[in-house]
């Protein structure tokens, strides 16, 4: 099975009146899922989709997540952060955990999905996946504490990280 961020956002404890971000939100799946469930406050990401479907709580930002401040956004201004199927793709990991955790307000969480494996041809090379204990490490190095795992389908997993 792959990605349902319709199903996956049921394990982010998102509510109306939150401030979420997806980090390298991608075609925007998940902002417009969570955009719906928020029922049309609180969210920045991706317009076109968002205006189509009549979604006013969406915002983008095009921004360097692996820079530092390069979201653009002001510090601890985040409930929620998910940063989905980005570990492989970028070359900073540490960055983007120190950018996850600049944004966020204190006890503000962050989903961290990604690939499991390398799945043939599906998915990420085999050398650029970034294994579960790899991304546990990155973000409990930055200060992030690990709440839990969640279901995220076949070939990826997800875990709840809350800033302190």
């Amino acid at each position: 099975m792959f990605i349902k961020p319709e199903e996956i956002i049921k394990n982010f404890e998102v509510r109306p009146g939150m401030t979420v971000a997806d980090f390298g939100s991608g075609s925007g799946h998940y902002v417009l899922a969570i955009a719906k469930k928020m029922n049309n406050s609180g969210l920045p990401a991706e317009q076109a989709e968002a205006d189509k479907q009549h979604l006013s709580n969406v915002d983008i930002i095009w921004a360097d997540i692996e820079g530092k401040e390069g979201t653009k956004l002001a510090n601890g201004v985040l409930d929620f952060a998910i940063a989905s199927n980005i570990l492989f793709q970028i070359n900073d990991k540490e960055a983007l955990a120190k950018e996850i955790k600049r944004t966020l307000k204190s006890g503000g969480r962050a989903a961290v999905i990604d690939w499991s494996a390398s799945f043939g041809g599906t998915g990420p090379t085999p050398k650029a996946v970034i294994p579960k204990k790899e991304a546990e490490r990155i973000f409990i190095q930055e200060g992030f504490l690990e709440e839990r795992e969640f279901p995220a389908g076949d070939n990826h997993y997800g875990i709840i990280f809350k800033k302190p």
